[in-house]
């Protein structure tokens, strides 16, 4: 059973179908026992990062992911917010991270000289595999996703960096560090790309 993890930040309804088109067993819950229960997460997300985090704090859920994640060693997938909450901290607020990837979310920087580039990045973009991970394989293409976002993962340590995409600049579009997964775009949003990756994080 897959867990989407429900901490008030949106976009849970359209996981959870991308879930059941794949074939997945999932449910949404803020419940800690249900969350203690699970054989895989999800920690989805749109809007701010304080936010987030706060309404983690408030839900009692950052000691259950904590031990769930770093303890149980759970797979996680955290999708757009979710992947930045897995990061240190953020340029966006003053809170700490889950601080699980050694990584910063920062702003985007895009030269005033580029007008034609707009934040937040919204919208359909290529995307680089830059190493093998089990969460991207079977494309015979260069995948597509869909992003929306004003911030970006900034890793430490360039091998956590599975996948890179560019909008002025290159950033780091899919993250992994052992069980704890990342991307910046929106799989369940990404059509056959996104399914494939959602199909891949379930047969993990």
């Amino acid at each position: 059973m897959i867990t989407i993890v429900d901490y008030g930040m949106g976009n849970i309804g359209s996981v959870y179908n991308m879930l059941k088109k794949v074939g997945a067993s999932a449910i949404i819950s803020s419940d800690p026992v249900e969350i203690l229960r699970a054989e895989k997460l999800i920690l989805p997300g749109v809007g701010a990062f304080d936010n987030g985090m706060r309404n983690l704090s408030e839900l009692g859920l950052i000691e259950v992911l904590n031990d769930k994640v770093l303890n149980g060693k759970t797979h996680i997938l955290g999708i757009c917010l979710g992947a930045q909450l897995l990061t240190n901290k953020s340029e966006e607020g003053i809170l700490p991270g889950l601080g699980w990837l050694d990584a910063d979310t920062v702003r985007f920087s895009i030269p005033s000289s580029n007008k034609c580039l707009k934040i937040p990045h919204m919208g359909w973009n290529e995307t680089v595999i830059r190493r093998e991970n089990p969460l991207l394989c079977g494309f015979e293409d260069q995948p597509r996703f869909y992003f929306v976002h004003s911030y970006y993962l900034k890793c430490n340590n360039s091998e956590d960096v599975i996948a890179t995409s560019t909008h002025g600049i290159e950033f780091a579009a899919a993250v992994n560090r052992l069980n704890i997964w990342g991307t910046q775009f929106h799989p369940e949003k990404s059509h056959m790309f996104g399914m494939n990756v959602i199909r891949n994080f379930c047969t993990l």
